[in-house]
């Protein structure tokens, strides 16, 4: 059986509950890399190159929000960027599982800990199956946080013992992760929408609508929720 890459990034922080910051969001996107995705990858890196942005890291909140290196720039380039990266993610055979942390909930650092530690440990253990089966277990993180990094070598580490590596990477290197933070991106919109907070101005520019958001994308990332393509045997 061939290694398995996951990809994981995060969104929101271990700080306390504040407007601009209600969730902390992890995503995990997992790849067999028996699928190779040379062609899909070189597409993108030939998007980019096309608009001067050779190297560039796709980071979809500031992308939308047209914050830092985005803010001179056009929506409709700020757009094609972001459905680059979508049909990239439609044309790659991946999957992926989010955990979402309520922060009006959990308040303080050693709950949030804890919330992932349970989620992410039961659904490793459910699914243990599934993992084991591969050689290699190899996850990609930017160590963004170092609490997150601490709780996933804990987690992974005494899960799977030798058959995990860990490689802290550059964002702008791999695809997979950037999917990663579009994934969580969209998870923080759509809970926001789910606890009754309307699309802010700059997302509903960029997007059009509730509508249009769930017709467009969110019904896609459904599809493709690890738990459903592993029910639907859709892995090749």
């Amino acid at each position: 059986m061939s290694d398995l890459s996951i990809f994981i990034d995060e969104s929101g922080d271990f700080g306390d509950y504040q407007n601009y910051c209600p969730f902390y969001i992890i995503s995990l996107v997992f790849h067999e890399q028996n699928n190779l995705i040379n062609s899909q990858v070189e597409q993108l890196d030939d998007f980019l190159i096309q608009c001067n942005l050779k190297n560039h890291n796709i980071h979809t909140a500031p992308l939308i929000r047209k914050e830092k290196s985005y803010k001179n720039m056009d929506i409709n380039i700020r757009s094609k960027l972001f459905k680059q990266l979508f049909n990239f993610i439609r044309n790659v055979n991946i999957t992926y599982k989010t955990i979402v942390v309520d922060k009006r909930i959990y308040k303080n650092q050693v709950d949030i800990i804890k919330v992932i530690t349970k989620e992410l440990s039961s659904f490793l253990r459910e699914n243990y199956a599934y993992f084991n089966q591969f050689e290699n277990i190899i996850i990609y993180y930017d160590n963004g946080q170092i609490q997150l990094t601490k709780t996933l070598i804990a987690i992974f580490g005494a899960m799977f013992g030798e058959n995990i590596e860990f490689r802290a990477i550059e964002p702008n290197n791999y695809k997979l992760f950037q999917s990663a933070d579009l994934i969580c991106t969209l998870a923080l919109i759509k809970n926001k929408l789910l606890t009754g907070k309307n699309l802010t101005n700059s997302e509903e520019k960029f997007f059009g609508s509730v509508s249009k958001l769930r017709k467009n994308y969110l019904k896609f990332f459904e599809k493709i929720e690890f738990d459903k393509r592993i029910k639907q045997n859709s892995f090749s």
